[in-house]
C-alpha cells in the first residue's frame, strides 16, 4: 500500500481494479449499466451486483436449453427479450440451491434471494427505461418476504464477562497462546471496548488511522459507507483503552512500509484486516456464550440496543450508528418497542386490589 494514500482511498483503488477485472466476465453490454449506476453506488456495491448478475447468467446457461452452449460473455441484450416472468420465478427457486462453475454448492436464504432479485430488477429497469429492452419481467415477480429476526446481542453481564476475558485472559492459557495474549492484550482490549462503546462497523474500525483519534474532543473520525466522513464520540472507558494501547503498545511497534498510520496493527506489523477482527471477536465470544454466534456486527447491535434502551431516542441511535434512513433503525429495533409496550400492560390499574 502506498504510504501517501489513506486506507480508504487505497481500498477504493483496489476495489475499482477488482471491479474492472470482474466486468470482463460479464456480457459486454453490462458495462453500460455499471457506468450508469456509478455515481450513486460504492465500488463494493457494484462488485456485489457483478456477482449477482453472474449467477443469473449462469442460471440461464445451466437451465435454459437455448443458452446451453453459451459462455457468460456470449449473451446479447436481445437474449433478455426472450425471457418471461416464469424464467425469473425459476431463477428464484434455483437460488435456493445451485452449483457454481467450480462445482461448489451454494444456498441463499430469503435475504440473499431478495438482494439478487433487487439487483436483477435494477439491471432490467436501466435498459427498459432507455428503451433498449421492451419488457421488464422481473417486475411481474413478487419480492420475497423478509421475516424479521430477533436481534442477537450480548446481555449486560456477557459484555462484562467478555471484556474481563479480553483484559485478563483465560486461566488455562499456556505457552505460545499466553505469550500472544500478553503481547496483544492492550490492542485487543482497545478494539473490543471501541466496538462495544461506539457501535462502529468493523470496516470503520479497520480503517482508523492514529490521527483519527481526537482525545481533546473525545471522538474518532471514521469513513462511513459511501465514503462519507463522520465523527463518533466516545466515553471514558473507550478513552482509557485507546490511550493505554496507543501510549504503551502501539508506540513500541515499527510498522511495515505503507502501514505507518494504521491504528490497529497485526503481529505482522500490518494494518489489521476485517477478517482478523472477525476471527478475534469469534474466538473470545465463543468462550463467553455458545448459544449466540457473536460477530463484530452483533457487538454493534449490542451497542445500539443499549443506547436505545437508555435513551428511548431512535433518531439518536440512527445518527450514531450512521443509518441513512431512520426506518432502517426502527425496523431493526422494533422488538425493543414491543418490550416497552409490554411493560405498559401492568402500569395502568383499573381497580385497587
Amino acid at each position: 500500500m502506498n504510504e501517501n494514500i489513506s486506507y480508504n482511498k487505497q481500498l477504493t483503488i483496489d476495489n475499482t481494479s477488482k471491479l474492472r477485472e470482474l466486468l470482463t466476465t460479464l456480457p459486454g453490454f453490462c458495462k453500460e449499466y455499471f457506468r450508469a449506476i456509478e455515481p450513486k453506488t460504492s465500488t463494493k456495491t457494484r462488485i456485489s451486483y457483478v456477482y449477482d448478475l453472474r449467477v443469473f447468467f449462469q442460471f440461464l446457461i445451466q437451465t435454459n436449453p437455448q443458452f446451453k452452449t453459451y459462455n457468460t460473455t456470449d449473451f446479447k441484450l436481445e437474449d433478455l427479450e426472450q425471457l418471461e416472468s416464469v424464467d425469473i420465478e425459476e431463477y428464484l427457486e434455483y437460488l435456493k440451491l445451485y452449483q457454481n462453475q467450480d462445482g461448489k454448492s451454494y444456498t441463499n436464504d430469503e435475504r440473499g434471494i431478495h438482494r439478487k432479485l433487487s439487483s436483477l430488477r435494477s439491471f432490467y429497469y436501466y435498459f427498459n427505461r432507455r428503451k433498449l429492452l421492451k419488457t421488464n419481467p422481473s417486475l411481474l415477480v413478487d419480492m420475497p418476504k423478509i421475516h424479521s429476526k430477533e436481534i442477537v446481542r450480548l446481555d449486560y453481564d456477557e459484555v462484562a464477562m467478555l471484556l474481563d476475558l479480553v483484559e485478563h485472559g483465560s486461566p488455562n492459557l499456556t505457552g505460545r497462546k499466553k505469550t500472544y495474549f500478553k503481547q496483544n492484550k492492550l490492542r485487543n482490549l482497545a478494539i473490543f471496548t471501541l466496538l462495544l462503546g461506539t457501535g462502529i462497523r468493523v470496516s470503520e474500525c479497520v480503517g482508523l488511522d492514529l490521527n483519527d483519534v481526537d482525545f481533546k474532543n473525545d471522538r474518532i473520525k471514521i469513513i462511513r459507507k459511501g465514503g462519507k466522513e463522520d465523527f463518533v464520540y466516545f466515553g471514558i472507558e473507550v478513552e482509557e483503552a485507546l490511550r493505554n494501547y496507543i501510549e504503551v503498545s502501539r508506540t513500541a511497534i515499527t510498522p511495515l512500509p505503507g502501514h505507518e498510520n494504521a491504528l490497529f496493527l497485526s503481529i505482522q506489523k500490518r494494518r489489521m484486516t476485517v477478517r482478523a477482527i472477525e476471527n478475534l471477536v469469534s474466538d473470545y465470544a465463543s468462550q463467553i456464550t455458545t448459544l449466540k454466534h457473536i460477530t463484530p456486527h452483533k457487538l454493534r447491535s449490542t451497542y445500539g440496543t443499549t443506547l436505545y434502551r437508555e435513551t428511548g431516542d431512535i433518531y439518536l441511535v440512527a445518527e450514531v450508528l450512521g443509518h441513512n434512513d431512520v426506518n432502517t433503525t426502527k425496523k431493526h429495533y422494533a422488538a425493543l418497542d414491543e418490550d416497552r409496550k409490554r411493560k405498559a400492560a401492568n402500569v395502568v390499574k383499573l381497580r385497587e386490589s
